[in-house]
């Protein structure tokens, strides 16, 4: 009985965008079935010898993507003396990238999934935010990474935002007067909350300008009294809840949220995943 070719699939990382590659060429040959073998996380001398022995025991053809310039010649030499039949897929891309860009490729294994991974958090942290902005979705609130409290326009959307940019998944919730805050804040640790607070003068301006624009009375949300008050009962709050207060009067989103970062980052090394 005839066996099925086999193809070996070598990747010094998870070898998927390669097995891909193959299936889609394969596509290309209707009716023929074969065997398509990963062999990925190869990234010493010896995991290549062992590949090249089983590629030459089964008769297979064998692709690999090794950024390591050491094992693609090593690829090759021990290849040649199996007759092996070897492709890289890797090396002369990167040689003609090298060549155009004049530079040197870094030649670091799984860097393009990483990268990959990277922005598909980041889109992910993007749409948390807008989907849990100004309080919406409190039942979600415990899969945040960072929730901004405060009061009205004390900057906690565009720095929500600008945390979302930047891969962590951050909502806010405004303290609106005579409104209870969501329940389900009390379930969220206490070093992920933070309360933004910002002058009462430097407040009532931005009010005022946002009221005359929206046509809003001036007496109840722009009047340094009422600021004020909102300012105190806000900050009472967070100290009851053992909130951080974060002042963001006369600072940029970047600065605000560099803040929280670092904060945040003396607890954890780098963002989690949520749960």
């Amino acid at each position: 009985m005839k066996t099925r070719p086999v193809i070996l699939v070598v990747s010094d990382a998870t070898g998927e965008t390669a097995e891909r590659m193959v299936r889609s060429a394969l596509v290309q040959f209707p009716g023929v079935e074969v065997d398509v073998v990963r062999h990925a996380q190869v990234r010493n001398a010896d995991q290549v010898r062992t590949v090249v022995l089983q590629a030459a025991a089964e008769g297979a053809i064998l692709f690999h993507t090794l950024v390591s310039s050491e094992l693609r010649g090593m690829m090759v030499a021990e290849s040649r003396i199996h007759g092996v039949d070897a492709m890289d897929l890797m090396g002369p891309v990167l040689a003609r990238l090298a060549l155009f860009l004049e530079i040197a490729p870094k030649e670091q294994p799984g860097l393009f999934r990483q990268l990959t991974e990277a922005k598909s958090r980041q889109l992910e942290a993007v749409e948390f935010a807008f989907r849990h902005d100004d309080g919406k979705r409190p039942e979600e609130l415990h899969q945040a990474e960072v929730v901004l409290v405060g009061v009205s326009r004390t900057m906690k959307t565009p720095t929500t935002l600008f945390l979302g940019y930047h891969g962590w998944f951050a909502a806010n919730v405004p303290i609106v007067p005579g409104a209870a805050l969501p329940a389900v804040l009390e379930e969220v640790p206490s070093g992920r909350v933070f309360c933004t607070r910002m002058s009462p003068g430097r407040l009532a301006e931005l009010r005022r300008v946002r009221a005359e624009h929206l046509g809003l009375p001036l007496d109840s949300y722009a009047a340094l009294p009422a600021v004020r008050e909102e300012l105190r009962v806000a900050e009472r709050i967070a100290l009851e809840h053992g909130w951080r207060l974060l002042e963001v009067t006369g600072k940029s989103v970047e600065e605000v949220a560099g803040e929280i970062v670092g904060l945040r980052g003396r607890e954890a090394a780098e963002p989690s995943r949520r749960e």
